[in-house]
């Protein structure tokens, strides 16, 4: 179950820089017997943005309930996660920008997700647009199931809002559009599962923003608590 904020409306793609919040600890693994509640901290980061606006990006209410697949084998987990990721904009152009938000999880076998932090480098950039994010894009968002081998991670994006373009046709974003100065998406038991992972899994929300201006865009992420599957 999804709440958002505002109007969703149509927008051209937008890129997001993987700043993240830097994150320390793996919380314990799942026991293959019972379900097993993990509360996450969440986070929130704030950065000044050209004209002195500051935009700050928080997750909260977070936390993941992990228990083994019907079929009780160790390459199968399900898990359900809740949360609430926003977007509060102070300063000059609060009022007026427009705020995209696109919240979604990494998930990963055998990989150890916790590393991200911030970097200008290029490689660790991504864009997200209707589809989900590239180069890691995912086919479809969460809900269903999640099909990885080892050394391997994917970005999957939580929003797909449906609505009609400008010929009738079928059309969904992934994203939530409002206008300023405040946006925000809550989750509640959003459920995946996770597939063919013979080893250790991980897994770590994310909120992506971009804030739009009549003189710049900017994009940030904050990046959740990582979260072991067991």
């Amino acid at each position: 179950m999804f709440g958002t904020n505002g109007k969703l409306r149509g927008g051209r793609l937008f890129g997001a820089a993987l700043a993240a919040l830097a994150i320390s600890g793996i919380h314990a693994p799942a026991t293959a017997s019972a379900d097993t509640f993990i509360p996450l901290p969440g986070g929130v980061i704030s950065r000044t943005l050209p004209d002195g606006t500051v935009v700050t990006i928080r997750i909260d209410g977070e936390s993941a309930k992990i228990n083994p697949s019907m079929g009780d084998t160790p390459l199968h987990r399900n898990v359900w996660v809740t949360g609430r990721g926003s977007v509060d904009l102070d300063g000059p152009s609060a009022a007026t920008a427009t705020i995209k938000i696109s919240p979604g999880y990494v998930v990963g076998c055998q990989v150890d997700i916790s590393s991200f932090a911030e970097s200008g480098n290029a490689s660790e950039s991504a864009t997200v647009g209707n589809s989900g994010i590239t180069p890691q894009a995912p086919a479809e968002g969460l809900g269903g199931g999640i099909t990885l081998a080892p050394g391997q991670a994917v970005a999957q994006l939580m929003l797909d809002l449906e609505k009609p373009d400008d010929y009738g046709q079928e059309s969904h974003k992934r994203y939530n559009k409002t206008l300023g100065p405040h946006a925000s998406v809550t989750w509640i038991d959003e459920t995946f599962a996770i597939n063919g992972c013979g080893g250790y899994a991980q897994a770590r929300s994310f909120v992506l923003a971009e804030i739009d201006t009549t003189t710049f865009i900017s994009n940030l992420a904050l990046w959740g608590d990582p979260f072991t599957m067991g």
